[in-house]
């Protein structure tokens, strides 16, 4: 399986700006800039490269425990994931070094240690974890 994005930027670095696309078009020429990127605290303007990793990062961690949940006997009635991805400015670049992932399931009949054991095994295992270079915590509450 193969995916494809697109940049567009026009311009210099800081006054410049562009577009981002996703092949499905869910994304279609997203406008994004420095400006948006680092100035537009509420991210409502436009999108930037963080965002779309955090999102990329929640829904895959979420498929990948729906999908372990459902190998060990299990269906959720819902997950909900959060990923907060902390951009930190380190020697005079950045670099994303943490991404914390927020997780409220709803999981009828499994225990508290077991629903642990296959959300860290998810954790670990979903794709977009194992690309990223950076520290990944997971706080989670679970609803029976």
């Amino acid at each position: 399986m193969k995916r494809t994005g697109k940049a567009v930027w026009k311009g210099s670095g800081l006054e410049g700006s562009g577009t981002l696309t996703t092949q499905s078009g869910a994304f279609d020429e997203q406008p994004y800039s420095v400006k948006l990127r680092f100035e537009n605290e509420d991210g409502k303007k436009g999108t930037n490269p963080e965002e779309m990793i955090a999102t990329a990062h929640a829904g895959c961690f979420a498929m990948a425990l729906s999908v372990e949940l459902g190998k060990a006997g299990f269906t959720a009635d819902e997950i909900n994931v959060d990923a907060k991805l902390s951009l930190d400015q380190e020697d005079g670049g950045w670099a994303i070094n943490k991404i914390n992932l927020k997780l409220n399931a709803s999981v009828p009949e499994i225990s508290e240690e077991k629903f642990a054991e296959i959300a860290n095994g998810a954790k670990e295992g979903c794709p977009v974890s194992k690309v990223l270079d950076c520290e990944i915590t997971l706080d989670y509450k679970l609803n029976g």
